[in-house]
This record gives structure tokens, sequence and C-alpha cells, in this order.
């Protein structure tokens, strides 16, 4: 048991590291940067190699210490794999606006299996799918991150599984919030880097404060993202209220199935010979 919290709090622990470098990456220009002269594609392209590999290190070391926690066990990695693979095809279908499915999963994933499921889940996807299709760039990790407290965040909603019916109307609603955050949060990364004189009012400049850091970054996005990510939201949220109950069924037959706690012997010397289906991942 001690070793079990041992890894159930260094789990915890990779999770914060990852979610505070995450914080660092995405902010940090705006304390460092004097001027600019990047372009939204050429932002971060020095750092961003070196933050997708530590990225893609402490998701491995978080799949490790959940296996040392007995909070996943090797068919439940084997599942997350799957689901990861399944995803970053999901990424590939094409919309209107905005529309993804790739926020689905991580979001009934995370609320069914937990963060830390829900974490990897979305950062593998986006790896993956951006390997597949070629979309490796400096954005990366940042689409990694975001898309990862995606399924993070879900596992933080309450339990709403007597209500059946709220509970994906209340998933759905999450969904539909995700939609908008996702793309104010994913403009950040390039922002500081770009500016337009015959627009300055849309951009960042050095020096000029939170409050009007804030104001401008709003005007930003309502002129440039909100409508695109409208898409998004709406597709998060049909999808979820119609395919919703159906996945969460498969997810929780999963769990029952493939995740088993062994129960220790009240015996001294004893090996133990019960086990019980893993009610819930959290």
């Amino acid at each position: 048991m001690r070793k079990q919290r041992v890894h159930h709090a260094l789990d915890t622990l990779i999770l914060l590291g990852a979610s505070l470098l995450g914080i660092l990456a995405f902010l940090y220009p705006f304390f460092t940067l004097t001027r600019q002269g990047f372009t939204g594609n050429t932002a971060h392209a020095q750092d961003a190699p070196l933050f997708t590999v530590i990225l893609i290190l402490l998701c491995l070391g978080a799949i490790l210490a959940t296996l040392g926690s007995g909070e996943m066990n090797s068919k439940m990695v084997a599942i997350l794999g799957v689901l990861s693979a399944a995803n970053a095809v999901l990424r590939a279908v094409p919309g209107p606006a905005g529309f993804a499915a790739v926020f689905v999963l991580p979001i009934l994933c995370g609320y069914t299996y937990g963060a830390t499921f829900g974490f990897l889940l979305g950062a593998f996807s986006i790896l993956v799918s951006a390997l597949i299709g070629g979309g490796v760039g400096p954005w990366l990790p940042y689409q990694m991150l975001a898309t990862g407290w995606v399924g993070m965040t879900s596992a933080w909603l309450p339990r709403l599984e007597r209500w059946k019916k709220g509970e994906v109307i209340a998933l759905g609603l999450w969904g539909l919030f995700w939609g908008f955050a996702f793309g104010a949060l994913m403009n950040i990364w390039f922002w500081p880097y770009v500016f337009q004189p015959q627009q300055a009012s849309l951009y960042w400049q050095p020096g000029i404060g939170l409050r009007e850091t804030l104001r401008r970054y709003a005007l930003f996005y309502v002129l440039t993202s909100f409508w695109w990510d409208l898409g998004r939201a709406a597709g998060n949220a049909l999808l979820i209220w119609a395919f919703g109950r159906p996945i969460l069924k498969l997810l929780r037959r999963f769990q029952r199935r493939f995740y088993f706690t062994v129960l220790p012997s009240s015996r001294e010397n004893q090996p133990p010979l019960k086990v019980h289906p893993q009610k819930s991942l959290h």
C-alpha cells in the first residue's frame, strides 16, 4: 500500500509538473520578448523541440507511475494506445468551420477513467496525428498540452451517472466550453510574436500592462477566432449529445472487465488470492 501511495503521489507530481511547464511555455514570452520579429509559424521554433521531448518523457513517466500505483494495468495501457490511435484518425475527419471530433474521447475518457488517462489520451492522440499527417511543427507541444488539459480537467467534473440524460447534457456543455477555451488558449502560443502596425490595437507590445494586454487579446480573439471556435464548440456538444451515452457505456464496460485490484490477504506471509473489479479510477 505504501508503495502504491508513493507511485500515486509521483503520478500527481508528474501531471502537476507537466501543467506548470505548459503554463510557463505559454506565458514566458510576455516576460522575455522585447520586440516582435517572428511570424506565427516561426514562434517557438527554437524551444518547441525541447519542450516536446520533455512533455513526451513526462507522459511516459506518468504511465509508469500509474502502473506502479495500480491505477492502470497493462490492459488499460493497451486501451490507451488504441484510443489514442482512433482519436488521431478522428482528428483528420473534415468538418465545417472549426469542427473537430478530436475532443470527444478525451472528455469522455477523462471523465470516466480519471485525470491521468484523460491527459495522456489527449496528448498522445495529437502526437500520433501529427506524426501520421505531417503536422509536426513548433505548435505541436502546445496542442498536445492543451488537448491533454481537456482530458485532465474532465476528470474534475462531478459524478452524474445516476442522472443518465443529465450526465450527457452536462458533458456536452463541457465540450461546448472547451471548444472556445481551446482556441483562446492556443492563440497565445504565437500571439506575442506577431505585430501589425496598421492594427496595433489587436496585438501585444512590451510594457503595455496586464489590463491592456487582456483588452487587446479579447479584441483579437473576437475578431479572428471566435466564429471559428464556435464551430468547434458546437461540434463537441452535438457529438457528445448524440454519441455520449453509448460511448460511456462502452468505456465503463472496459473498466469493469479489464481493471482489477488485488485484495491483500488478512493472513501474514500468505499471497493474496481475491480480486474484484475496480469501480473507479479516481
